[in-house]
């Protein structure tokens, strides 16, 4: 899959199958919008292309809200993209400026000129353009002009859709994390960079590689205690994870990510680390002791081993 974030420099294309979105966390629902666009793409030739943003909309349009939460990264994204086989990711930067292009110039612009779209998948209630004035009446219209079909997406797909996020989210929020790996299709996944810590978890025999998240609008799950799969420096294995604040042996109440994994002790400071929330197996508590502390996460450790059956 080719990734193009230079749009302006990037050279065009004979001609496309193109679906536009956000496609945040690119879940099941949106999945069955992409098996239509390559299937689209198969019987007619041509590319298959996807157009998203970066950052998202809502940060553009409305900056002082704060609580947007985000199932995926740009980084994650792409690659869950990579899996579609999709031709084509198109990550055009959104900005004020793009917020104000009319409706027709972004058709003519950049589905007509530069991409050559032959075939537009497109969902109902899509709203585009200066003021969000356009719609799919809009594109219908200018596919005569321009020399393309329009693909509509029914409301019930999209409605699909727009249901399994908000159910997503909520499975996240509330901490079930395996209603969530139903509607994604995929387990959950953060990433990020390994990052320096307290260095406790060393003390107690329980080393932790504390993750930093560098996109503040990632959507953290629920607090508590997960297993998880791990993916860092090539290694793939399992381990267990407290999403928290450490309220047994930290004063602050600033969340932490951290993951001891089973079988390694590299040294992964700085590098790049995977996590996959598998199953969540309690609340964070604060224990009387760090003896209790400790008892409590051979329990976990032994609860995580008796899942994975070793």
């Amino acid at each position: 899959m080719e990734v193009v974030k230079d749009f302006k420099n990037w050279n065009f294309v004979d001609n496309s199958v193109v679906t536009i979105g956000t496609f945040d966390g690119v879940h099941r629902g949106h999945q069955k919008l992409l098996q239509k666009l390559v299937q689209i793409k198969k019987q007619k030739g041509g590319k298959s292309i996807v157009f998203t943003f970066e950052p998202h909309p809502r940060k553009i349009l409305f900056p002082d809200q704060s609580d947007l939460q985000l199932l995926s990264s740009l980084d994650e994204k792409i690659e869950l993209f990579k899996a579609e086989d999709i031709d084509i990711l198109i990550v055009y930067p959104f900005t004020k400026e793009f917020a104000q292009i009319e409706s027709e110039k972004f058709i003519k612009e950049i589905l007509a000129d530069k991409l050559k779209v032959r075939t537009l998948v497109i969902g109902y209630d899509h709203k585009f353009g200066k003021d969000r004035k356009g719609d799919i009446n809009t594109f219908k219209t200018a596919a005569g002009k321009y020399g393309f079909e329009v693909e509509e997406i029914p409301a019930q797909e999209i409605n699909d859709i727009n249901i399994s996020s908000t159910k997503i989210r909520k499975a996240l929020f509330d901490g079930d994390v395996k209603t969530a790996a139903e509607f994604l299709g995929y387990n959950y996944f953060m990433s990020g960079i390994v990052v320096h810590g307290k260095k406790l978890g060393k003390t107690i025999s329980f080393p932790t590689a504390n993750i930093g998240i560098k996109d503040e609008d990632k959507l953290i799950p629920k607090n508590g205690v997960y297993l998880v799969g791990v993916e860092v420096e090539g290694f793939k294995g399992f381990g267990m994870m407290n999403v928290g604040t450490n309220p047994t042996t930290d004063a602050d109440e600033k969340i932490k990510l951290e993951v001891n994994i089973f079988n390694f002790d590299k040294d992964i400071y700085g590098k790049k680390i995977k996590v996959e929330f598998i199953e969540r197996l309690r609340d964070e508590k604060k224990f009387k002791s760090v003896d209790e502390l400790i008892n409590a996460i051979k329990n976990d450790e032994k609860n995580c081993k008796q899942i994975l059956n070793i």
